[in-house]
């Protein structure tokens, strides 16, 4: 049975440089290393948590690194636009809010309250009727 086996940087570095050159699964099995321990060295170093030294960057690889690094600045870009435009959004809806909730405290203020009267000979009357009619 195999037990967690520690390996170097070194090692790690040629491994991921050997997997780079005849693919992960292949490097894998020429190493004797277990397939996910090498898959996880080749994402870090793709991450740049794993750093091949001087040389490692092949003229392509380097191009798409900076292809990569000027889409994710354009894309930090349209996302700042995207967060200020909420924002703005965000602070009229807040201020439409109070202007509506102002505007219904100030009509429930001027509004007669509505009053019952007591409750007299089988039925009930509100103050949105007449009296008069009601007792004529």
């Amino acid at each position: 049975m195999a037990g967690n086996r520690q390996y170097d940087h070194e090692y790690k570095v040629q491994a991921v440089k050997l997997a780079k050159e005849i693919g992960q699964a292949k490097a894998a099995k020429e190493l004797g290393v277990p397939r996910n321990p090498l898959y996880g060295w080749v994402h870090a170093n793709r991450l740049g948590n794993l750093d091949l030294g001087a040389g490692s960057q092949t003229p392509q690889s380097a191009m798409t690194l900076n292809e990569e690094l000027l889409r994710l600045r354009q894309q930090v870009k349209e996302l700042e636009k995207e967060i200020r435009l909420l924002k703005k959004e965000n602070d009229f809806l807040e201020e439409a809010s109070a202007f509506f909730a102002a505007s219904r405290l100030k009509s429930e203020k001027t509004a007669a309250p509505k009053e019952i009267l007591p409750f007299s000979a089988g039925f009930s009357m509100s103050a949105d009727r007449d009296i008069t009619s009601i007792l004529s």
